[in-house]
């Protein structure tokens, strides 16, 4: 096989000739798209849901911060496509895998949406494409897992094509943050593996940070997602605490960080969402067990965020037993179901655990979101049918209680409380609420 120069790969990224492929058209690879469109590169979009692809094709956006508009200019500028023809993957100069990584039942790391990526591309790889992942996974993965893949085809990684890791990074809600303006860290299998992916990656993004290896980067990942994971799990369980002495735990946690060092606000809540909190760091406390080591505080961490849900529907019966009425039978709407505010992302929210568990004791549960209309099918949860409710008056006065799940702008606290004859708060959300505190409850 011949060597391909990483030079000439460098300089067609350099000259905007490089044609860069997405696989996995979610909440990371449609914003990557963005990025890469927005510096003037033709982009190829890869999905298996054919119904991510009709909706592009249509020029239809899924989520809520890549607008419809937005997607048309790309088609009308003529240098995108997306396609579930995995056949063109050979189009592409850099492949860029950005697919689901989830738990399996046992809560260990499930690569095969990685694995069956690879496979695919490693029967139409050629000669000096640039293959990078993206997805969060363990230490080691790229190149114990990816790597062998991908050199089914002949190939040599390294050699023949390029292979290097890059965790996703997105914070969706914060328009501060967009996936173009937050640097990317980078590790590769080899110098010009390494080489290319870095000049890939500054023409679109804020910039790199480049460190030693793939598995520095994908450590790198772990870290980030771990220390926020257990930094929630200390608030949450100080938060129960706090409750049996009637101390307000955001009183505190407002009191603590008017200290200018030493200390850095997290917040409780429900339970943990998203993709990345309540899931990577299962990944570093899997390849312990693997080393034969114990991985204590990240298994601590995910007990205490694990037990919230089932804390708060314990938390919402006493409420609702003061008032004389049982959960059984008692209306509950929940405002939110997306995992955070101000998203369309319902991915592992606690708002589903809730659900099921307050459908379990008998409730008579309906959901209220802006941001998401009819309630999505989750797999790991049995939930009816349900639409999103319009908050009126009426339909709070109806409620027996109303539990904040996710602390969305557009709800009208004040008109909340107001109306509502009991509102259970897990996010602090009715603070600035002045009438009416008589009926807010902290959960």
């Amino acid at each position: 096989m011949t060597e391909i120069s990483a030079d000439s790969l460098c300089q067609s990224i350099d000259e905007r000739t490089a044609r860069v492929g997405i696989i996995g058209l979610g909440y990371v690879g449609l914003p990557l798209i963005d990025a890469f469109m927005a510096k003037g590169f033709a982009c190829i979009g890869f999905d298996v849901d054919q119904s991510k692809v009709d909706a592009l094709q249509a020029k239809r956006s899924y989520i809520k911060h890549i607008s419809d508009a937005k997607i048309a200019a790309w088609f009308d500028q003529g240098r995108f496509g997306a396609t579930s023809d995995m056949s063109r993957l050979a189009e592409a100069d850099a492949l860029l895998i950005c697919v689901p990584t989830p738990l399996d039942d046992a809560r260990d790391p499930d690569l095969t949406y990685v694995v069956s990526t690879c496979e695919q591309i490693s029967q139409h790889l050629r000669p000096g494409q640039l293959i990078v992942l993206e997805s969060t996974t363990y230490p080691t993965t790229t190149r114990d897992v990816m790597v062998p893949i991908l050199e089914k085809s002949g190939m040599k990684a390294g050699v023949d094509v390029f292979v290097a890791y890059s965790p996703e990074r997105e914070d969706p809600g914060n328009p501060q943050f967009s996936a173009a303006g937050i640097p990317k860290v980078v590790g590769a299998i080899n110098e010009d593996s390494l080489s290319v992916a870095t000049t890939l990656y500054n023409a679109a993004v804020a910039g790199t940070v480049p460190v030693g290896s793939c598995e520095v980067a994908e450590a790198a990942k772990v870290l980030e997602n771990i220390y926020r994971a257990v930094n929630i799990a200390l608030v949450n369980e100080l938060k129960v605490l706090f409750d049996s002495m009637d101390i307000d735990v955001w009183d505190v946690i407002n009191a603590a960080k008017t200290k200018p060092f030493g200390f850095h606000a997290f917040y409780p809540g429900p339970g943990l969402g998203g993709h990345c909190i309540p899931i990577d760091p299962f990944y570093l406390s899997w390849l312990a067990r693997k080393q034969g080591l114990n991985a204590r505080f990240i298994e601590l961490a995910g007990e205490v965020n694990r037990s919230m849900p089932a804390y708060v529907v314990s938390r919402t019966g006493e409420f609702l037993n003061d008032v004389s009425k049982p959960v059984r039978g008692s209306k509950i709407c929940m405002l939110g179901v997306a995992y955070k505010k101000d998203v369309d992302d319902p991915r592992e929210s606690p708002s589903f655990e809730l659900m099921e568990l307050l459908l379990k004791q008998g409730a008579e549960l309906t959901y209220s979101d802006p941001h998401v209309a009819v309630l999505p099918s989750m797999r790991h949860f049995d939930l009816p049918t349900m639409t999103s409710q319009e908050l009126t008056p009426e339909f709070l006065a109806q409620q027996d209680a109303v539990l904040i799940a996710t602390d969305h702008s557009d709800f009208d606290y004040d008109a909340i409380v107001e109306h509502a004859p009991l509102v259970i708060d897990t996010r602090n959300a009715t603070a600035s609420v002045s009438q009416n505190r008589d009926k807010i409850r902290k959960a």
